[in-house]
């Protein structure tokens, strides 16, 4: 399987929320390049645009995300960790989220080229259509 990352545009941000608030008003579910909404007894995480992160809310701001391109089918092994590997070696952290169809790697906008950069050379890396 041939595996093509799509570099997402526009600057994410990683919020942390009591789990007892519930989804904010502020999150615009349908807001681009991606939302994710994790709960767990301990917290509500969000990702979202940086920008409609209102003030004074627990975030992380700063990220980017690469997009691995089409369905990943459920019996495939290896794919979010041959991603990985590259950036571990390059000393670049993550955050990794995933969806029924696919996998997203975020990492800090400042540390994207080198990222392309490590996994150029095993993946074909696209820009936003």
């Amino acid at each position: 399987m041939k595996v093509v990352l799509r570099e997402l545009e526009g600057e994410l941000a990683i919020v942390q929320l009591a789990p007892h608030v519930g989804i904010p008003a502020w999150l615009n579910i349908a807001a681009q390049p991606l939302i994710s909404v994790t709960y767990t007894e301990d917290e509500l995480s969000l990702v979202c645009p940086a920008g409609d992160v209102p003030s004074g809310v627990k975030c992380e701001s700063g990220w980017r995300a690469l997009r691995v391109e089409g369905k990943i089918d459920f019996s495939a092994v290896g794919i979010l960790a041959g991603i990985l590997q590259p950036l571990a070696e390059a000393g670049i952290s993550i955050f990794a989220l995933s969806t029924f169809d696919t996998d997203y790697i975020l990492v800090r906008s400042g540390a994207m080229e080198a990222a392309k950069a490590a996994l150029g050379s095993r993946f074909e890396i696209r820009a936003t259509e």
